[in-house]
């Protein structure tokens, strides 16, 4: 929990230093960099990877559909999808040490949160819920999610949870 804590924090110190990059091409950059990366565990690869394609299908769709989005929205989703994936390995990992029952509570909370909170309404649930119906994967997450709203849904049915 505090490595995660500490990751975050070098994060936020590192992104607030930068005025002239986004943060969404901040969380990208990094992403890339981890999957990159000869010494990433398969784990640190499969997340970021994530992350990676979550934010490449955002910028198509907005693209495809021909919407206007400024970059506080951007910045927005890859911040909030950070941050919901953190959390989630977090909440995740406590849950482990509770049951396996609360693990499972967790799992679907996060996962509930990803799928009903969806940001384009996607039709091609194939390929929106590759993520999710990948049982191997470290985030079973839809691609179609509003990461601000699906964060604050998590978070609080989380806090809920783990009482």
């Amino acid at each position: 929990m505090k490595k995660i804590l500490f990751t975050l924090l070098v994060l936020v110190a590192s992104v607030t230093g930068i005025q002239a990059q986004s943060l969404y091409k901040t969380v990208y950059e990094r992403a890339t960099a981890v999957v990159n990366n000869p010494a990433s565990s398969d784990e640190e690869i499969q997340i970021n990877q994530f992350k990676i394609t979550a934010l490449n299908y955002m910028s198509m769709m907005i693209k495809k559909r021909g919407l206007k989005k400024d970059s506080y929205f951007y910045d927005s989703q890859a911040v909030n999808m950070a941050s919901f994936i953190t959390d989630f390995l977090a909440n995740l990992e406590n849950a482990r040490s509770i049951s396996p029952a609360k693990r499972t509570e967790i799992l679907k909370i996060y996962t509930d949160a990803s799928k009903y909170n969806p940001l384009f309404k996607d039709t091609d649930k194939e390929k929106v819920n590759c993520y999710v119906d990948d049982r191997s994967t470290q985030t079973p997450f839809c691609l179609d999610t509003d990461w601000e709203k699906a964060y604050d849904q998590a978070t609080t049915l989380v806090k809920a949870a783990m009482r």
